[in-house]
């Protein structure tokens, strides 16, 4: 079976003691592709390690996260921009809004993210969407920019069905991952509605691992388990929602 993690932070310190290991128990637990998500300039030289270390696995994106905006995030975008120019990436991103830790920085995460968009529609790319108690100031800003051309998918999705609704009719996937898995998550009450094709599979480690692991650090190995409970509340064999969120990945990563 192939699956494909859509959002894994494989790169980050905390897999500093094992992340070939790591990267191999993903591989024995049939995780065949592993999609990375940017942070800031910080976490541009380890990213990009990893993926040369593991191309035919591993595929980098290129963005900037709504907690590393600053008052003066302008150069941390320059960057952004100037490696978008330099080579391949499957998409923009992370990028977004979060206003769970702090909500001076609103209009400075609105303006990077609104650029970000800009850039992702200019090399043609997806774009991959953190919100975080940030819903309807994202979409907003999202329908804003949307010209028939942006695409993208909003990661870790775990909204209700209108949310989810909205995000598609915008022309976005939903990224499905430990949240899931949560006795108290609300998938039951939004999955079983959605089509598969609408969906991709992700981890988001080394966060949100999902149950039984709740708590602790997630890794791609995880990912069966989010399988398994997404099949279970579609109703569909694990093996067709692995082969549907894998080709979902790969025809909007283009790796």
């Amino acid at each position: 079976m192939h699956l494909t993690d859509s959002h894994a932070h494989l790169y980050s310190e905390q897999f500093r003691p094992d992340r070939l290991d790591a990267l191999r128990r993903a591989q024995d637990a049939g995780v065949r592709t592993i999609v990375m998500p940017n942070v800031d300039h910080s976490t541009i030289d380890a990213m990009l390690e990893l993926e040369a270390q593991a191309p035919e696995t591993c595929f980098a994106m290129m963005g900037l996260h709504p907690c590393s905006v600053t008052r003066h995030f302008e150069k941390e975008l320059y960057e952004v921009e100037a490696w978008l120019g330099r080579r391949p990436f499957a998409a923009v991103g992370e990028a977004g809004l979060d206003l769970h830790w702090d909500k001076t920085l609103l209009a400075e995460q609105q303006a990077a993210l609104g650029i970000q968009l800009e850039l992702a529609k200019r090399h043609g790319l997806p774009i991959v969407l953190h919100t975080r108690e940030a819903w309807a100031e994202t979409v907003a800003l999202v329908e804003k920019h949307q010209d028939g051309t942006l695409r993208g998918v909003f990661h870790c999705f775990s909204g209700t069905a209108a949310e989810a609704e909205q995000a598609i009719k915008l022309g976005f996937l939903l990224g499905i991952g430990g949240v899931a898995t949560f006795k108290n998550g609300g998938a039951e009450a939004v999955l079983p509605g959605l089509d598969l094709k609408y969906l991709l599979l992700e981890t988001d480690c080394p966060y949100l691992a999902p149950a039984p692991h709740r708590g602790k650090r997630n890794e791609p190995a995880y990912l069966p388990l989010v399988l398994r409970r997404v099949a279970d509340l579609l109703g569909r064999p694990e093996a067709e929602v692995a082969a549907a969120t894998t080709a979902n990945a790969a025809a909007l990563f283009g790796y």
